[in-house]
């Protein structure tokens, strides 16, 4: 009986996200689905982020962005792009970095987002082009005295000889984060606030003001953080599939399953992080930084972006072509 009532529950939970996300298509299909999208440079200010030989992570994540947002802005005239930093500074003049990614989730949530894009470089954990290690090589005969007194002894020990060489910083790849799907709770908290009083739902209305603590704003938080997962993995995979067709290494879209990657976490809409790639190796650092790698990388990003707002305004027209390519 028990099983019984969970598939029932489990069938009706399907059925409501099928029927939402039906809605959801057919609403976008007849009007511009990305309103509002914001753009993220990942760091900045006295958080400089990872560091490479030549730059840091918040210097390289900023130009990336400004470029991308300047493409978008070009081809996409009826959207607007918000930008949670312009300059080497952290958001809304915010100076403590632990605070900086919960005031660049406000930011979105404050402006209706539809969608957002956050920008960051990776690392390897070691250091930045490469480092040196020993080695064991050899050994040689050493003499010691052990006790004392009449007990001195001497002994002769194997000493290793040791040997330096330079490991090479040899991880490179671009990687796509989106929140996890097993941690939709935390994630539906903010939705439930951010979906209050949205556009198509006139806040003076009294009999249109939903209770945000109501078993109703919680199923329908639910439903919208299932959607949004939905999209946040369509965009990261077209992001991966777009740099993979450039020739970049893919690690592919990964989930973040741990409370404080807020601007995961804390965007009441779909949301992505991109590591571009690894500022800890050397020739990817040169790359990234360079006016042709970043170039790339927003051409890559902004082709994925262009496949996604069709799929979300087009799903059943491009739904076919999606696959196909």
């Amino acid at each position: 009986m028990k099983r019984i009532k969970t598939n029932l529950l489990l069938s009706v939970a399907a059925a409501a996200l099928l029927i939402f996300s039906q809605s959801m298509q057919a609403q976008t299909s007849t009007r511009n689905a990305l309103r509002t999208v914001i753009i993220d440079a990942g760091h900045g200010g006295r958080d400089p982020g990872a560091r490479g030989l030549i730059s840091t992570e918040a210097e390289v994540a900023l130009s990336i962005a400004l470029k991308l947002g300047k493409e978008l802005e070009k081809e996409f005239p009826d959207t607007k792009f918000i930008y949670t930093r312009t300059d080497d500074k952290l958001p809304r003049g915010v100076t403590d970095p632990n605070v900086a990614n919960r005031v660049r989730a406000e930011m979105a949530n404050e402006a209706k987002g539809d969608l957002f894009i956050s920008i960051h470089l990776n690392a390897a954990g070691q250091k930045a082009g490469g480092w040196y290690a020993k080695k064991i090589v050899g050994y040689k005969n050493r003499v010691v005295y052990t006790g004392t007194g009449k007990r001195r002894r001497k002994k002769t020990i194997k000493q290793p000889i040791y040997e330096s060489y330079y490991v090479k910083n040899t991880r490179i790849g671009t990687e796509t984060y989106i929140w996890a799907a097993d941690r939709s709770e935390a994630k539906s908290e903010f939705i439930k606030d951010s979906q209050e009083g949205g556009e198509d739902e006139p806040v003076d209305d009294p009999n249109n003001i939903l209770d945000l603590n109501s078993p109703e704003a919680r199923i329908r938080a639910q439903l919208y953080t299932k959607y949004f997962f939905r999209n946040s993995a369509l965009l990261a995979q077209l992001v991966e599939e777009e740099f993979a067709k450039q020739g970049r290494k893919s690690f592919g879209v990964k989930q973040r399953n741990h409370k404080g990657i807020w601007v995961l976490q804390a965007t009441g809409m779909p949301s992505i992080l991109v590591e571009t790639g690894f500022i800890s190796n050397k020739e990817e650092e040169e790359y990234l930084v360079s006016e042709e790698g970043q170039q790339e990388v927003v051409q890559n990003i902004l082709t994925a972006f262009r496949r996604y707002k069709q799929e979300l305004e087009t799903p059943r027209a491009t739904s076919a072509t999606t696959k196909a390519q």
